[in-house]
């Protein structure tokens, strides 16, 4: 039965070591250097199991020579196996500092290629630029560093193009960052060609690729303001002589100057333009805030500024910090157009109803708590009469003094 226990506990040990070698092997740096040290382990260790274990049983002076003989056995494994030992209890902490034995992930670098370009050496910083690109093929930082080189120091803007529609064009671009190179390219018309009908065709292939989307709204918005953007930049391209008129001599003579104040655009003008936007561009959010804002402020027309913040307040793409923007905004053209406690209240809890989550519901919670001083502060202050008192103290004489 002993004899059973000894082969059966000499296959595990024998299947344990192999386990270890096979896992050490594999990870190994220096397998040649690891073999060797297994092909003197062995027998050292058949030392052990048959004569050192076999002394230590028959004991006396038998116990002694395997004491013996598992000393000088131990020192050998000792010598072969400690720097072996010592890095299996370090590296678990080590690895904790230096990243362990695992490999760091590839990736690519454009330190050399940005310092040739800020050498004025574009053309070399776009070979190594796709030496890397030839490795990492679409990386997004690599495509929008050689498409700036192209755009803004060879002057070359189709071929940033180029390089920005074949990235957008894999099917596995993340749409941040299409929609990023998509405005950078619109960016690049406007800047370098003042070319505003090609910056709004790249900024509708973003409406076209993620209609829908809180991404699509953006470029939108961007597309209502073009036509603005490319005035100042061709202006700024092309300054006219400005001419000053004479200015009015003698202004302290005049009797009156109000003739000399210049006219503003009145509100009606305003509201009309913002219409006329809102008719070519329905998503200039913008245009809309400031059209509700004169209905009430001027025309005393809550109705019709309700309705316009309420499509931009109902609209599901929207960001919500402009989302509570829009409600907070109606609350205090209700609050300023004649809308009672409740009705403002009422507009404020949407927002904690719709944001319960974020940072704007807390918000909304304390202004709900002082909406009632916001109520009161537009209440009109009664007028007080002041008492009539005796004229012309200060010019009295003394009454220890008779001026006469």
């Amino acid at each position: 039965m002993s004899r059973a226990l000894d082969i059966i506990s000499l296959v595990i040990c024998a299947g344990g070591v192999v386990a270890l070698f096979w896992i050490a092997f594999e990870h190994s740096a220096n397998r040649s250097g690891l073999i060797l040290r297994w092909l003197i382990s062995a027998p050292i260790l058949a030392l052990f199991w048959f004569v050192a274990i076999p002394e230590f049983k028959n004991g006396g002076i038998d116990a002694l020579f395997g004491l013996g003989v598992a000393c000088f056995g131990g020192f050998v494994m000792a010598i072969l196996w400690a720097g072996s030992f010592t890095d299996l209890l370090a590296k678990p902490l080590a690895s904790l500092y230096d990243g362990g034995t695992e490999p760091p992930v590839p990736k690519p670098y454009y330190s050399v290629a940005v310092a040739k370009r800020k050498r004025n050496k574009p053309l070399e910083a776009v070979i190594t630029i796709r030496e890397q690109l030839a490795k990492f093929p679409n990386d997004y930082e690599g495509t929008m560093l050689l498409a700036s080189i192209q755009a803004e120091d060879l002057m070359d803007l189709s071929s940033a193009e180029m390089t920005l529609n074949h990235f957008c064009e894999w099917d596995k671009a993340p749409p941040k960052q299409v929609a990023a190179a998509l405005t950078q390219m619109a960016d690049w018309h406007l800047k370098l060609a003042q070319d505003a009908h090609s910056a709004a065709v790249a900024l509708e292939r973003i409406v076209e690729k993620f209609p829908e989307t809180d991404i699509a709204l953006v470029a939108k918005q961007r597309i209502a303001h073009l036509g603005g953007v490319e005035k100042i930049l061709l202006d700024a391209h092309d300054r006219q002589p400005v001419f000053v008129p004479e200015g009015v001599k003698n202004v302290g003579l005049l009797e009156s100057s109000a003739h000399l104040v210049p006219t503003e655009i009145s509100p009606g003008e305003l509201a009309a333009s913002y219409v006329k936007q809102l008719e070519q561009h329905p998503n200039d959010t913008e245009a809309r805030e400031k059209l509700a804002i004169i209905y009430v402020r001027h025309f005393k027309r809550l109705d019709l500024a309700t309705i316009e913040l309420e499509q931009m307040i109902g609209e599901p793409n929207h960001h919500y910090k402009r989302v509570a923007h829009w409600l907070n905004l109606l609350a205090d053209l209700q609050i300023h157009g004649g809308a009672d406690y409740e009705t403002a209240r009422a507009t404020l809890e949407r927002i904690i109803e719709r944001f319960p989550d974020f940072g704007i519901s807390d918000i909304a919670r304390n202004r709900l708590a002082h909406l009632k001083l916001e109520f009161k502060a537009l209440e009109t202050t009664p007028e007080k009469t002041m008492g009539v008192y005796e004229q012309n103290v200060g010019l009295k004489g003394s009454r220890y003094y008779d001026v006469r």
